[in-house]
């Protein structure tokens, strides 16, 4: 059974990149799909590569909008789509050949379906996520065992449309992402990772995610602490805690990650982190964050 799928590709200064994009996903073997871009008040020539796409083939359609960022325009192609799922892609990435079709099978019997994806960095090494196949009918073990929590990415997943009812990405936020998955999980009943397809992300060493600010880590905190009193182990703690004590460097704030039993021997720990659960222990949350900072700061003095 053939499940329609709704692409929605925000654009926002991609010009150089838009046609990469889009001719990657118009030539998936997968052709049940309409892709919607959403021109997000772009000040260079993409509103008028937009409109020459659609003009090009029928499954193109088109919104143009006042610039919102990110989020808003995500949130614009969820409202427009009409296909039975829905995907996500940046304008400045791009599929591998017959992603979709891949993918597609799996999403019919599921409610997100995660698959590989390949980051391009500007002068780092290139890494390679994939997956063991996988189906999770219980989402905080997709979250803690599959540490969904490192990949919340969306641009990786295709989901049923249904679940974004009375979810929509979060305007004016940054690791949007982080936000938005465990609300779609609260709606979610089976979520397949899949050995099959390919994303590939294109790393902006200047990006949010590379060079963020104290205030866009604190964002990112906030979407972590409202999902711990559902979901928490040794492992999703201490990754929490690493953001908290980034953020208590950066911003000079009271930590706001409450307190939690962190055993050094709980299972699946690295020995870096039974040697920090350790020392949480000692310390404390509020002491730990102290002495990372003050860590930093004489590593500085000594490169300096």
């Amino acid at each position: 059974m053939h499940v329609k799928l709704s692409v929605i590709i925000p654009v926002y200064r991609t010009e150089r990149t838009l046609e990469r994009c889009v001719k990657s996903i118009l030539q998936q073997s997968y052709h049940d799909l309409e892709v919607i871009l959403v021109d997000d008040g772009s000040p260079d020539n993409c509103p008028q590569l937009c409109d020459e796409w659609a003009l090009k083939d029928s499954r193109i359609r088109v919104i143009h909008k006042p610039n919102g960022g990110l989020s808003d325009a995500r949130n614009a192609g969820i409202d427009a789509a009409t296909g039975d799922c829905l995907t996500f892609v940046d304008a400045d990435d791009y599929l591998a050949p017959d992603t979709y079709v891949q993918v597609m099978p799996t999403a019919a019997g599921s409610d997100i379906v995660e698959f590989p994806i390949y980051w391009h960095y500007t002068g780092k090494d290139e890494r390679l996520m994939r997956f063991q196949p996988a189906d999770y009918d219980d989402m905080g073990r997709y979250w803690l065992e599959g540490e969904a929590y490192t990949h919340t990415y969306a641009c990786n997943k295709v989901f049923r449309r249904t679940l974004f009812g009375d979810v929509r990405f979060p305007k004016g936020r940054v690791f949007e992402d982080a936000a938005t998955l465990p609300l779609l999980l609260e709606h979610a009943r089976r979520v397949s990772t899949v050995d099959a397809g390919l994303y590939y992300y294109v790393a902006n060493p200047a990006g949010i995610t590379a060079q963020a600010t104290g205030q866009e880590l604190t964002m990112l905190l906030e979407h972590h602490l409202a999902v711990i009193p559902r979901w928490c182990d040794a492992r999703y703690y201490l990754h929490v805690l690493n953001i908290q004590m980034d953020v208590c460097e950066l911003t000079d704030a009271e930590p706001r990650l409450p307190a939690y039993s962190v055993s050094p021997l709980a299972r699946r720990l690295s020995l870096k982190q039974r040697l920090k659960a350790t020392i949480l222990n000692l310390l404390g949350i509020k002491r730990i964050c102290k002495l990372n900072k003050l860590l930093h700061l004489l590593k500085g003095k000594l490169r300096s």
